[in-house]
């Protein structure tokens, strides 16, 4: 807690707080005598029916106010930093880090690393522990903030230290056990490195982890991206074909070992290893009902199995209804061979939509990098160009690259039209001569964007939770 207390950005209208005539640049003190360390005291303090908020006017004056209220009623009040607190950046120098594996002169909140158990419960975003204290339990517990995503790497407590190079990175253990024991919903993570944490160090890490069922609901094991930009780090090397086998193989050994006792499958590849492997993706109920699509574990299968559920549905318009219309795709390396397939299954319910697939090559960061939440406006641009010329040159057509393009949508940043490299969608559009959709998750929505039948050119990404305005400049 600030002791200069919370200063209060914008009041809602009709709210609580404007009939209380609370203003903006007004500053909250406390509620029920108790000082706010950050949202979530706000939150669990305010939800009584009766409190009373000290409130410092901005010319000084302070108000003490009695405020009766159905309970949950908000107090419409918005706050300068919308966690009512710094966010917490990472104490690690991880060797897998990918921010460091990023060149100068991006955006600056490109750059912050945070390592904030709020933002887990939040965002979902992995956290280490390292910064975590026993307060900070104790609150998590209190207010069942839950799920909290951990990023365990290890449970080897010395090679943990050493992949995190802090020398507190092997001592989360006892936190973990005290979340488990409160029933705190939790998920892990596991970010695999070649010769470092795989292998017998992984068997182990599994085994470890299965000891905090039932509340580790979950546990993603992911390979570490490497970019072009890495002079000076640690040196790793990526993973190979057999050894994206041999993960699986690890990995469903133990699934097949969990199940039984547990009901749930527990630990789980990403996609990322099967698409290496050259092997199919897991049946849907292998996934325990995608806890972890945020880490590409199960996104696909996921995807596939919602194209394929849309377009047997009565909520489609018969094929003869539908204009013919052509749109080229933009997509990541590493997904590119599954839109293709989805977009054959569309092709074969409407002929007359085709949908042409362009994996954009990440040139920016580096050919290892094949998803397409990586890949940058400038990269996107020139290969469509290169598209779109060839096209052009062939068939003479006006418009080379169809009706539309079509982009996923975590391309962007949330909630806005910019790519990593500040380039803009609007700047896209114009530099490849062609309108560019932004398609949101969904294999429903990814269906009426191939088909044209969402209506207007979106431009953004649809806002998530996000916050910017706490002097960290976090961004999601």
């Amino acid at each position: 807690m600030q002791k200069q207390g919370h200063r209060i950005r914008s009041v809602h209208p009709g709210s609580i707080a404007e009939e209380m005539n609370i203003e903006p640049g007004d500053t909250l003190l406390s509620v029920n005598g108790r000082e706010i360390e950050d949202i979530f005291d706000y939150q669990f303090l305010t939800e009584e029916e009766n409190i009373t908020v000290l409130i410092r006017r901005k010319d000084g004056e302070e108000w003490e106010l009695e405020i009766e209220k159905d309970p949950d009623e908000d107090l419409g009040i918005d706050f300068e930093s919308g966690l009512m607190d710094d966010y917490r950046s990472c104490r690690n120098k991880c060797i897998f880090c990918f921010i460091d594996q990023m060149p100068k002169g991006m955006r600056p909140t490109l750059y912050f690393k945070d390592d904030d158990s709020r933002l887990s419960f939040l965002q979902g975003n992995y956290v280490t522990l390292t910064n975590m204290s026993d307060h900070d339990i104790d609150r998590i517990i209190r207010y069942r903030m839950e799920p909290i995503n951990i990023s365990f790497q290890t449970t080897d407590p010395e090679l943990r230290v050493r992949m995190l190079n802090n020398r507190h990175a092997g001592e989360i253990f006892p936190k973990v056990r005290r979340l488990a024991d409160a029933g705190i919903e939790m998920n892990g993570q596991i970010v695999l490195c070649r010769g470092i944490n795989d292998g017998v160090q992984l068997e182990r890490s599994i085994s470890d982890l299965t000891a905090y069922l039932p509340a580790l609901r979950s546990v993603s094991v992911v390979p570490v991206g490497l970019s072009k930009f890495r002079d000076g780090l640690y040196p790793l090397e990526p993973f190979t074909k057999e050894d994206a086998s041999q993960v699986i193989d690890l990995i469903e050994s133990w699934q097949r070992r969990i199940f039984p006792a547990h009901g749930v499958h527990f630990v789980h590849a990403s996609d990322e290893w099967y698409l290496l492997a050259e092997r199919p993706l897991p049946e849907e109920d292998r996934y325990d009902g995608y806890l972890q699509l945020e880490n590409g574990v199960g996104m696909l299968r996921l995807l596939e199995n919602e194209v394929r559920q849309y377009l047997s549905s009565d909520e489609l318009p018969d094929p003869e209804s539908l204009p013919a219309r052509r749109v080229t795709i933009a997509t990541g390396l590493l997904a590119s061979d599954t839109i293709r397939k989805l977009c054959g299954l569309i092709s074969d319910r409407y002929p007359q939509v085709q949908a042409e697939v362009v994996p954009v090559r990440n040139d920016f960061f580096g050919s290892r990098i094949t998803v397409s939440g990586l890949i940058t406006g400038q990269d996107l641009i020139r290969q469509l160009q290169e598209k779109a010329g060839a096209s052009g040159q062939d068939n003479g057509a006006d418009r080379p690259l169809g009706d539309e393009v079509l982009i996923p949508c975590n391309m962007l940043r949330s909630g806005e039209n910019v790519f990593l490299d500040d380039v803009t969608t609007e700047q896209a559009e114009r530099a490849v001569g062609t309108p560019v959709r932004v398609v949101d998750e969904g294999g429903d929505v990814f269906v009426r964007c191939v088909l044209g039948l969402e209506k207007g050119t979106e431009h953004k990404r649809r806002q998530m939770y996000e916050q910017t305005d706490s002097g960290s400049g976090r961004e999601t």
